[in-house]
């Protein structure tokens, strides 16, 4: 086994969704603040919620939060295989940062062998640069299923022998049932990095929770370690947290199309209660705006839009003065035309709605960098990231803002640039156009990762989590 500088912890959950991202978030900043140098790590995430590194390269959004919870620059070493899920039996596959048609083409199974030796390398180089490695399993180690494909669970912690962790959600029900069917599906070679079971987003008196712990222990030998109380801070996690579920009708809403396909959904958090999803024209019926999201599949997500009659909703929308934005895909369905014709988002071609006079071809490249542009309109500095295959052309009928990135056509815009609504100046401008309040604004994200650090800390078994990392003093 090789020996490195680095200790290694493992957060696996026993279900999707357990929230492991929050916990990685969480430990890589509490164990920042004992002066240790972290990195997190996930092998292979599959997620539309991606962002992009300072040096153009693409990664899930959750190792972005992660390694600013660390304290440390964004590396895709840290998340070196992204799945981009396009259909419900296709994903684009980006490794280290960048797409790859190739790995994209092979079936699923066929892909482990050559995905592999990238994440065994990407994980050896982050245990020899950094003090610690929090790493992030990826669903549940007991799907056995998988158990031949495994490139990030069990596979990943056996490879450096890291200290494991498993969470439940106890909001969920049935945590200690999943506890131990966890535990009776692992391998005794896994189960003996087992180090403690968590309990997370419980809601009540821990006390009445006895005498399930010891129960627990008593048939496995692992303790329960840490009982992690349902948290009022959000984290962009790699599926995203935003709800979409805000809005009263009474006073008016942000209406948001649910697209089968939708990406980087996280930027809508900035809206708060003012967002709602929308999966028909009758309801958009209140909306002070509309927006139309990014897609991972805007061709295919243009044709539901038409198919459930919102893209028809959208338009009378539109032409009853409500402001429309489109963002990246979103901006692609309100042009005249969208076109794959090399299939890289599954192929074919479709007519938009028409509100901006614009039209998209899919190319194999693809944009991924932070951007900064200047709006003329507002006169102000934006701020956010693209992530793009689309190659827009404008018409004479529609004005371009800021050229390839910000166009307008009457009370609808469209962009390239990620996290728009992040600029607290643009929200500003957006809401108030809309007649809608500004809500207060969200902490910043570092009083997040703090305020989150510090809560689960404190309900965590820490001299087990320093011993685990090496701590000695």
């Amino acid at each position: 086994m090789t020996k490195h500088r680095a200790k290694a912890i493992m957060v696996q959950g026993c279900t999707s969704n357990a929230g492991k991202s929050y916990l990685v978030a969480a430990l890589c900043r509490a164990l920042s603040n004992e002066g240790l140098r972290v990195a997190p790590f996930k092998a292979q995430n599959m997620s539309n919620n991606a962002g992009v590194t300072t040096t153009g390269l693409e990664m899930g959004r959750a190792q972005i939060v992660q390694a600013a919870a660390a304290r440390v620059p964004a590396d895709v070493r840290m998340n070196p295989v992204l799945l981009k899920p396009e259909a419900d039996t296709r994903s684009q596959v980006v490794l280290l940062g960048r797409a790859s048609p190739e790995l994209t083409a092979l079936p699923w199974r066929e892909r482990k062998p050559r995905l592999w030796p990238h994440v065994r390398d990407a994980l050896h180089a982050l245990m020899d640069e950094y003090d610690v490695v929090v790493i992030e399993g990826a669903g549940s180690p007991a799907e056995v299923n998988l158990r031949g494909s495994d490139i990030v669970n069990m596979r990943v912690a056996l490879e450096v022998q890291a200290a494991v962790l498993l969470a439940c959600d106890i909001d969920r029900g049935g945590a200690f049932a999943h506890l131990l069917g966890t535990w009776h599906c692992l391998e005794d070679a896994e189960r003996s990095l087992l180090r403690g079971f968590l309990l997370n987003r419980f809601r009540g008196d821990a006390a009445l929770l006895s005498p399930a712990p010891e129960w627990l222990q008593e048939r496995t030998g692992v303790p329960t370690v840490g009982v992690i109380p349902w948290l009022p801070f959000t984290l962009p996690e790699e599926d995203g947290f935003w709800s979409g579920d805000g809005g009263d009708g009474a006073g008016g809403f942000v209406a948001i199309p649910r697209l089968p396909r939708v990406s980087n959904l996280d930027e809508f958090a900035p809206l708060a209660h003012l967002a709602r999803w929308v999966s028909g024209p009758a309801e958009l019926e209140g909306a002070r705006a509309v927006i139309l999201p990014g897609s991972k599949a805007t061709v295919t997500d243009l044709e539901w839009l038409r198919a459930t009659g919102l893209a028809a909703g959208v338009s009378r929308a539109a032409r009853e003065g409500v402001p429309v934005l489109g963002i990246c895909g979103g901006l692609q369905m309100l042009g005249r035309t969208v076109s794959d014709p090399e299939g890289i988002e599954g192929g074919g071609s479709a007519p938009g709605l028409g509100l901006l006079d614009l039209e998209t071809v899919m190319a194999p490249g693809k944009t991924t960098r932070l951007t900064s542009l200047h709006d003329p309109e507002s006169g102000g500095t934006l701020h956010g990231y693209e992530i793009h295959h689309g190659v827009t052309v404008a018409g004479a009928g529609v004005r371009t803002l800021v050229p390839d990135l910000l166009w307008r056509q009457g009370n609808v815009r469209g962009t390239y640039l990620h996290g728009l609504l992040e600029n607290p100046g643009f929200l500003h401008a957006f809401l108030t156009t809309a007649g809608l309040p500004v809500p207060d604004a969200v902490p910043a994200l570092d009083a997040r990762l703090d305020a989150i650090a510090q809560a689960v800390r404190a309900n965590l078994d820490w001299p087990l989590i320093r011993e685990l990392a090496g701590v000695t003093a």
